[in-house]
């Protein structure tokens, strides 16, 4: 019989060393799903030279194809497990392998299907539709954070070093692909030979993790209508704080699907992208760490505010002196330029680690009202905002990179070789990197003006929905004792 979960659970129930095992799970998972954030566009405009129109449609497409299927697959999810534990990790035991082997696909294209026209962008939206598929439901690794322990400060310390980890594996692809530059010239086997890397040993390390990471949480086992789950959490006011946030934050999906070519602008290859992205992931490190130390003065909700108001000035000041370093091409502007990109990163801090700290406290507000986890199904109801802004994004950042009548005016490398840039491509590269970004970052804050799900409130909520888990915990252990007596009574003789 496992141990009843009570009110009071200061004791230490994740041991170090599963604490660890865990962290490198998530820092992997990332890592391989970074070869697709930080190169996939890269790898499309560049090493398959589609043009900006294509571009759009297939990631606009995506993004919304994306957003159906995961209103389905999100219910999956969200089921209770028969046994009361254990939601996750059956999703990442038999996800992990093919989510691996799709990331490889993402970055090879057979011989035999055409460079250009209907043909190739159809073979692209589907194993780009099908990769989404495998991803989110290997991507449930990262869900265990929440539901790794009962004891709120344990979960709240696995949800911010998660955080801290994943900002880290999400540039190591920078480091993978600077190295598989040294090896070759060609971009396209540097993004193979990169992907088939992470692919092989992300897997590995996360079944690994799956097997000795537990799941603590006790789930309600009564089946539900899932559809009344998206209403459940529709009804909360502050998961549509936080759907508006992200709604508002996830349109600077422009300001960073233009990082990969302003290092192919500034440094004459997207191998080199690791000069501007390890400062800005060094900034996120340390960010987070700020953010987990003011934690102790400061709540989350004051902390996000003042990061939006941060990130404004930082990506300003960055603005200005890049600005003034491609004008001059000075060394010294150069080095304090670099700097400022560190700078850019700590607001990173925030951004990247406290909305999931909201979703785990909305969480837990929703169970004490209707006695359901829908942790799945939190994520996607406050990704819709972002669902819906980043297939704004996705679609309209090609169209202002490259093209004939695009504000930026950048100029597509052939066989290989990449054009100078003009003045007037740099510096708006780097506005839409630097300024365009912080601005909304700044908006993405609004909207917590109106969140107070923070302090003693928080607190109290913590405290009743333990009390509910521990009742339901022991209503199940009764019912089924008083079934196995009932099984093991002789029936009498008629």
């Amino acid at each position: 019989m496992r141990k009843e979960q009570t009110v009071a659970t200061p004791e230490k129930l994740v041991p170090t060393k599963e604490m660890i095992v865990f962290l490198m799970g998530t820092f992997f998972l990332t890592t391989m799903q970074g070869m697709l954030g930080n190169y996939r566009q890269a790898y499309l405009v560049n090493v398959l030279g589609l043009e900006s129109e294509q571009v759009g449609f297939i990631n606009s497409f995506c993004t919304i194809a994306g957003f159906v299927i995961n209103f389905f697959l999100m219910m999956v999810i969200d089921r209770p497990p028969k046994d009361g534990h254990n939601k996750f990790k059956p999703f990442v035991r038999i996800w992990a392998i093919p989510t691996a082997v799709l990331t490889v696909l993402l970055f090879w294209t057979p011989s035999f299907i055409p460079r250009t026209g209907v043909i190739i962008v159809a073979y692209l939206i589907c194993i780009q539709v099908v990769y989404n598929i495998a991803n989110t439901f290997a991507g449930t690794l990262n869900n265990i954070a929440v539901v790794i322990s009962p004891n709120s400060n344990e979960r709240d310390t696995a949800l911010t070093w998660r955080g801290i980890v994943n900002a880290i594996g999400n540039s190591a692809p920078l480091v993978v692909v600077a190295v598989a530059g040294v090896i070759t010239d060609d971009e396209g086997l540097q993004y193979l030979g990169s992907a088939i890397a992470c692919a092989v040993v992300c897997t590995c390390v996360m079944l690994l993790a799956c097997n000795m990471v537990k799941e603590r949480v006790t789930y309600n086992t009564t089946h539900r209508d899932p559809l009344e789950g998206y209403l459940d959490i529709l009804k909360n006011k502050y998961a549509w704080i936080v759907l508006l946030s992200e709604f508002l934050k996830n349109f600077r999906g422009v300001a960073t699907y233009m990082g990969i070519f302003l290092a192919a602008a500034l440094l004459g290859s997207t191998s080199k992208y690791i000069l501007l992205g390890l400062p800005t992931g060094i900034g996120t490190f340390v960010g987070m760490l700020i953010v987990k130390a003011l934690l102790k003065k400061f709540n989350s909700k004051q902390i996000y505010i003042a990061s939006g108001v941060y990130s404004v000035l930082a990506n300003t000041l960055a603005f200005a002196i890049g600005t003034a370093y491609f004008k001059t091409g000075s060394s010294a502007l150069q080095i304090v330029f670099v700097l400022s990109l560190f700078l850019i990163g700590l607001q990173f801090g925030a951004s990247n680690l406290l909305p999931s700290m909201f979703q785990a406290d909305i969480l837990e507000d929703i169970e004490l009202k209707t006695h359901k986890r829908l942790d799945a199904s939190l994520g996607f109801v406050c990704g819709i905002g972002s669902t819906i802004s980043g297939a704004i994004a996705s679609g309209v950042a090609p169209m202002v990179l490259y093209g004939e009548n695009s504000i930026i005016q950048y100029i597509q490398p052939q066989e290989g070789v990449y054009p100078d840039q003009t003045l007037h491509t740099k510096i708006m590269l780097l506005f839409f990197y630097t300024i365009f970004h912080g601005l909304m970052m700044l908006l993405a804050g609004v909207p917590f003006f109106f969140y107070r799900l923070t302090g003693e409130r928080k607190e109290k909520i913590h405290e009743a929905v333990l009390l509910n888990r521990a009742a339901e915990l022991k209503a199940q252990e009764e019912n089924a004792s008083v079934s196995e007596a009932a099984s093991e009574t002789p029936k009498s003789d008629t």
